[in-house]
């Protein structure tokens, strides 16, 4: 079972203000904004004051993850959480600092101290590795919670368990973390990583680490586009050093890199192999170029290294997936090996779930998988619409190229997602109970409400038509702001536990940074949330 994390929180600035910590101010006349190395030894000097300030126990310290700075030199420090050297899992807080150093308020995904009685588990770390393959074994056969992920059908084995603090629920805890690998019934790697209390072997917490987009369908091609590629010798390499050297291999080959005599890549056809890597290739360079041109962030990591692709994966293999692990984008063929899984906007969901991992870390089951699934639907569609291709006319649908239940309709949609028949229009108690690619709905139409706005409409040659569970009427601020204040929230404001309501305050406050308190984009975010019951 999945166990939904806790909500982070804010804290107010008076809470903080006796133990502020003062740095150099920045000038008047900004200085250029210094490299992102500079920035993380930065904030990894501050940590030590930092936790000092936030009146952490003396067992704990801070690892700084990222650093935000805005234009007027208000810093936000991204930190994960260590006891006595060992990482607490939901523990992460992000710090906002004024320019003069002082903290103003910080959001944390555990509000409290950890204290331990003891750091000596009572169950070995050999005992933890069997009770976790032995818990992964006992699901074979059995459909999981996701519902694009078909039932584990083989269990391999399982890393070594690493020693952790578990703080999701709000009661820390010794536990282990431990990585159990095996493969799905329809091809797809599955790396599940289970937390277990160290005490009783109780699973607290799994997550399955192969992120998966789709169920089964075909896939399409990008048509007619120019791809940036590397000369060696006589030969091209479908590799982009002008995007951190990303580049697409062959699953039936090794993952062999793709290499071509004239630089002219595949025909358009799925029965063409290089034509799926086109698509690939494709599909991360558009998600490449939206982040970096649309919010200055240099790679998936924002550290200039580009991801790489395989296809071909697997036979007759139904799906797509991101992983962390290998910093990479699988891709199968699609029923009879005959449509390779390669949209646009499943590159740019399966990517941004990398973007995602790399900065707030949304914790893949309760509310916050929910989010975690939205950020990705929100951003592939976006991608989708930075691409602007003429044979995949931008919308508001998702994987709906893919065409995966034969019949022409998308997997989801954002101005109404109960059309599929599965995903939730608007926030109630029990949705944290459900599974994430459903209870995204809440997510995502806030995000088309926030954009496009409510009620019958028709954009782009696509009809659509937004309810909202309050009967207001909502005006939206376009895609660019709607995309702008999402990307701060979840970037300067959401933690690894942040739940729906605590969403409403990070995309407020990130409302408020942009574009102002009491502005119409402000506003407008309000009133989003409120329509689909998230108040």
């Amino acid at each position: 079972m999945k166990r939904k994390l806790t909500a982070g929180a804010v804290l107010s600035a008076s809470a903080l203000l006796a133990g502020a910590i003062q740095v150099a101010a920045a000038p008047a006349q900004a200085a250029p904004v210094p490299q992102r190395e500079s920035l993380i030894a930065l904030a990894g000097q501050q940590a030590a004051p930092v936790a000092k300030a936030l009146a952490l126990g003396g067992q704990e310290q801070l690892v700084v993850k990222d650093v935000v700075v805005d234009a007027n030199g208000t810093r936000h420090l991204r930190y994960d959480r260590t006891y006595a050297g060992l990482p607490v899992l939901g523990g992460d807080l992000v710090v906002h600092q004024k320019a003069n150093g002082s903290i103003a308020s910080v959001d944390r995904a555990f509000e409290g101290r950890v204290s331990l009685p003891g750091l000596t588990p009572a169950l070995s770390a050999g005992t933890a590795s069997t009770q976790a393959v032995d818990s992964v074994r006992a699901t074979v056969g059995v459909a999981p919670a996701d519902a694009d992920a078909s039932p584990v059908t083989r269990v391999d084995g399982a890393s070594a368990p690493e020693l952790v603090v578990w703080a999701g629920d709000g009661s820390p805890r010794l536990a282990y973390r431990t990585v159990v690998h095996g493969e799905r019934a329809d091809g797809t790697p599955s790396s599940q990583r289970l937390v277990t209390d160290a005490a009783t072997g109780q699973v607290l917490s799994t997550h399955e680490e192969v992120q998966t987009a789709v169920g089964t369908g075909k896939g399409v091609h990008v048509g007619a586009v120019t791809l940036t590629t590397t000369q060696s010798g006589s030969t091209y390499q479908l590799k982009d050093p002008t995007r951190g050297n990303q580049w697409t291999g062959n699953a039936k080959s090794g993952n062999a890199l793709y290499t071509d005599a004239d630089n002219n890549w595949g025909n358009g056809l799925a029965s063409d192999t290089q034509s799926a890597a086109v698509d690939a290739q494709y599909g991360t360079g558009a998600t490449w170029d939206y982040f970096k041109n649309t919010f200055n962030r240099n790679g998936i990591k924002n550290n200039g290294v580009g991801a790489s692709n395989r296809v071909h994966y697997g036979n007759a293999y139904v799906n797509a997936f991101w992983q962390d692990s290998c910093f990479c984008m699988t891709y199968g063929d699609g029923s009879g090996n005959a449509n390779p899984l390669t949209a646009v906007d499943v590159a740019g969901h399966e990517m941004s779930h990398g973007v995602t991992s790399a900065t707030a870390n949304l914790t893949y089951s309760g509310e916050s998988g929910g989010l975690n699934e939205a950020t990705s639907d929100i951003f592939g569609t976006l991608v989708e619409w930075y691409a602007n291709l003429p044979v995949d006319v931008p919308d508001y649908l998702i994987g709906e190229k893919i065409n995966i239940f034969g019949n022409g309709q998308p997997l989801r949609y954002m101005d109404k997602p109960s059309k599929d028949g599965s995903s939730k229009d608007a926030w109630y108690s029990g949705i944290g109970g459900i599974d994430v690619h459903y209870s995204s709905g809440v997510a995502n139409h806030f995000f088309y409400l926030l954009a496009e706005g409510s009620g019958a409409k028709t954009i782009n040659g696509v009809a659509y038509n937004s309810p909202t569970s309050n009967g207001s009427t909502v005006t939206g601020i376009g895609r660019a702001k709607a995309a702008a204040i999402w990307y701060r929230a979840l970037t300067v404001y959401f933690t690894s536990s942040t739940n729906y309501k605590a969403a409403r305050t990070g995309t407020l406050n990130a409302a408020k940074d942009l574009y102002g308190a009491g502005s119409t984009e402000y506003n407008t975010v309000a009133a989003a949330w409120s329509a689909v019951n998230v108040n």
